[in-house]
Parts: structure tokens; sequence; C-alpha cells
């Protein structure tokens, strides 16, 4: 859960006033002096938002350069020069650096673009930090359209949450050329393991592309939320993790389409059978380094695919009718205002059949974890996942040779506990009556046998973590004498009159 966000002003109408004051008249002195003042009272009570903080940094600037100013000289144009140029180059930095979200390094004019910064602010950014000043009619022009930008990207959309920003914004770019480009190369290396070394940079290249592109999705999630994301100067972790996630899962729906980790031939989809699921040697050649390299990085990314499989594979899959010679010949009445049989979804064993492997390979292997039991909790998520997505209707034996069916009993084959809670839940249960409102006592008995059998389940696993921590405990209480401890200290055991307590109760011990 996200906490509150704190906030210098009291209710929108204090902001609203401020907001007034700072964009009045621009012979209106007064009434900017008193936005100023008032920013630097909440300055001095809270961290205030980067947009707050450079309209205050410009807007006293500004001040600074009024007609009540102190007498022309060449060090007070200079100090004016300065001053405007580090208040343009603070309110760049501070939009630019927080987003730098990616494992490479992006540059400040294509993040700049996505936010609709304008582009000469990148550039006279650049010329005031590295080159010669620019001069002070640039500077005062660069301040007025500053303030203009937070005007229309940070005052108006805080004071109309409703209404949309008016600020362009560049479009996400597609993902599809990129893991195009990544495919060619791996599968020439796969077809000619010469070319490996000479690839290697390409490849390393076309990796680094896609790191980039998720680093894009991040910035233009929030774009696609309806704001800049000024809420980066409270962080808490949460709008990063709602960054991180949205571009995962627009990652992971890229990543399975047909053309990606789904050949497009069907031939390459499955190595064996249509009843196992076993990926083709060349899939997992091409795929699993891009896949390992991206999990190092975003360790849950291994849960986002899983998820995008599973929720293809619960979709209804559209059943054709059969006409009357026993063919399978698509709907005999045909509509104008029907979609057209191109428009229509049709089923795809081999495709889901070619998901449901990646969703099993995925489970297998977690390279993402650092332990053995970080490994446990990502394969367990991933094991919720599934079952709660596809359900255990799923593996009942009219479902035997689907795809969603045959994931649940290649899952639960290695974990007996989930075969039997599967067993127990895909069990039909009896007939309800004709109404359809009274409940008949044979399922209430069933549902009460499945809930006996689950709760014997959870209970048997908690007997074991249980029997297992006891073991641990008296290996310790054995192993304390040759433990090496430090002088003076010593290792307590049940054998001792030590027990758990809570902190501050006082346990006598031997």
């Amino acid at each position: 859960m996200r906490l509150p966000r704190r906030v210098p002003w009291q209710d929108l109408n204090e902001l609203e006033q401020v907001c007034g004051w700072i964009y009045a008249e621009e012979n209106d002195l007064d009434a900017k002096r008193r936005a100023v003042n008032r920013l630097a009272v909440w300055k001095a009570a809270v961290p205030l938002p980067h947009a707050l903080e450079s309209a205050h940094a410009i807007l006293s600037v500004i001040l600074q350069d009024g007609p009540n100013s102190s007498a022309a000289s060449s060090s007070s144009f200079l100090s004016l020069r300065m001053s405007y140029a580090a208040a343009l180059i603070r309110l760049v930095n501070g939009l630019v650096d927080p987003l730098q979200l990616g494992a490479y390094a992006r540059s400040i004019n294509s993040i700049a673009q996505q936010l609709g910064l304008p582009a000469w602010f990148v550039e006279l950014r650049h010329a005031a930090t590295h080159e010669d000043l620019p001069s002070l009619e640039v500077l005062r022009d660069a301040a007025r359209e500053g303030m203009a930008w937070l005007l229309h990207n940070y005052f108006l959309p805080t004071l109309n949450p409703s209404s949309p920003g008016t600020a362009p914004s560049q479009p996400l770019r597609p993902l599809a050329p990129l893991l195009k480009q990544y495919k060619t190369l791996l599968k020439a290396t796969t077809r000619d393991a010469t070319l490996r070394v000479q690839l290697r940079g390409d490849i390393t290249k076309a990796t680094r592309e896609v790191e980039r592109w998720i680093a894009e999705a991040k910035v233009a999630s929030a774009a696609a939320s309806g704001a800049v994301g000024w809420e980066d100067a409270y962080p808490d972790g949460d709008e990063e993790d709602a960054r991180e996630r949205w571009a995962l899962d627009r990652l992971a729906e890229a990543l399975i389409q047909r053309g990606a980790l789904v050949p497009l031939s069907k031939k390459k989809r499955l190595s064996s059978g249509p009843d196992t699921l076993a990926l083709p040697r060349s899939s997992l050649l091409i795929w699993s380094p891009l896949l390992t390299h991206l999990q190092s990085l975003h360790p849950t990314l291994s849960l986002h695919l899983v998820s995008a499989i599973t929720a293809h594979l619960a979709q209804p899959t559209p059943s054709p009718s059969v006409n009357t010679s026993g063919s399978f010949d698509g709907p005999e009445i045909v509509s104008l205002s029907a979609p057209t049989p191109a428009d229509e979804p049709r089923a795809d064993p081999s495709y889901d059949l070619c998901l449901a492997s990646w969703a099993k390979w995925l489970v297998d292997n977690s390279p993402s974890a650092s332990s053995s039991d970080d490994l446990e909790d990502l394969r367990d998520a991933a094991l919720v996942r599934i079952v709660s997505a596809l359900g255990p209707d799923r593996a009942s034996p009219g479902n035997a040779k689907s795809a969603s069916a045959l994931l649940l009993h290649a899952l639960s084959a290695e974990r007996p506990k989930l075969a039997t809670a599967l067993s127990v839940l895909s069990q039909p249960p009896a007939q309800a009556s004709a109404s359809g409102t009274d409940w008949d006592e044979s399922t209430i008995d069933v549902m009460d046998r499945r809930l006996s059998t689950l709760l014997a389940l959870s209970a048997s696993a908690g007997n074991a973590q249980s029997t297992a921590g006891d073991d641990d405990a008296e290996m310790g209480d054995a192993e304390a004498p040759d433990a090496a401890l430090p002088a003076g200290w010593r290792k307590l055991g049940a054998r001792n009159g030590w027990r758990p307590a809570p902190i501050g109760v006082y346990v006598a011990c031997a």
C-alpha cells in the first residue's frame, strides 16, 4: 500500500492562490514577491516538488532582473546570467536525472523528448555547463518559456487532475523490430558457431537496445497515467515499482507474440509430440541469453511473462461449428455486420503449447534468484499465478489435451502436494437442484471433503516446517559447544530453559 504523500499546501485553493501570484501580470512584482516568500516558507517546512523548487529559483532571478534592480554593470549582468543559467540547468537536470532508470545511460535529449521538454532547453543546458554562458536575452526567453512549461505540465494538471496534459510527448517506439534484430543475430550464431565472435558486439548492442527500451517504457508509463511523474520528490519505492511493472508488462506482451518466443513456423515450436511440453533447442539457444540477462536486471520478469502466458491460456478458445457432414466448416450463417473470418480469433494449439512450454521453463529456470530461498519464492509465486489464472478445472479429464491442462499436469508431476490439491479441486460437484437456488447435501459433503483435504495438506506442510525447525534447533544445541563464539558468550537452548518470548520478557536460563 502506498503511503500518503506529504504536500506543503493545505488544500488546492492555497496552491491555486500561489499559482495566481506566480503567473500574474509581468509588471505585478508584488504578487511575484508574495509567491517567492510563500514558496520559501513551504521549502523550510517540507521538501518541495522539483517543479515548485524550479519555479522558486527562476522567479527569484526574474525579480533580481526587475526594473527596481541595482544599476547595470558588467558584474551585475554576469551574475544575472549565472543565476539564470543555474536555475535552468537545475530545471532540466531535476527532470531528466530521476528518469535514468535503466542499466545503461540514455541521452538527455531522448528523455527530454519523451517528457515534451523543448529540445533547445537541453542545448542551452549543455552550453551553460560546458561552453560559454548564453546571452542574457536568450536566458530571459528560456526562463519565460520554462515558467510556461511548468504551468502547463505541473500547475494546471495538479489543480485539475481530470484535464489531460497539453505537452506533446514522444510515443514509445515499437519493440518488435528490436526483438527481430536480436533474433536474426542469434539465429546466425546458432547456425554457424564461427560467427559468434564476429557478431558479439552486435549482439551486445541489440541486448542493450532492449534494455534501453525498458527504460523508455518506464518514462512512458508516467505519460500513460497522464503525469510527468512529479511524485519523485517523495520517494517511497511504489512509484518506481509501478513504472517497472508497467514496462515489464509491455515487454511480456511483446515477447509472447508470434515471431518472438513463439516461432512463426509451427514445426519449430515444439521439440517432440503435441502432448509434451519441451522447447526446441534452437529456441532456447536464441532466447535464453536475453531472458537470463534481463532477469538479472529485473528479477520479476519471469512472473510478468508467466502472467502474460497464463492470461492468454485462460482465454476461451473459439469452437468451430459442425455441419451436417460432420466436418468443421465454421458458422453456417454469415452476417454482413459480423467480423470477417480473418479478424476472428482462431485456435492455434501449437502456439498455446509453445507458450505453456515457456511457462514451465520459466518456473524451472530462474537465473535471477540469488539463493535457493529466492528461487523457491519465485517458483511459488509463478505457480500461484498459473493455478489462479487457469483454475483447477483446466486439469479435469475433459481438458486433458489442452495446453493449460498439460502445463498444470507437468508442474504437479514434480510437486505431489500440488497434484493432490488439483485432483481434489478438479472433482465435479454433485448436481444441484433444478431451481438452482437450493444446496443439496451431497454438494455440501463434496465441499467439506475438499476443505478437509486441503486443510490436511496445509497442516502437513506446517508440521514438516516445524519438525525441520526443531531438528535445526536440536542440531544447533548439539553444535553450540563446538561453535566458535566470542569470549564470554554461549548459545542457549531448550535444555538450558530457554524458550521463545516477547521482547522485554525475562526468561530464566540455567
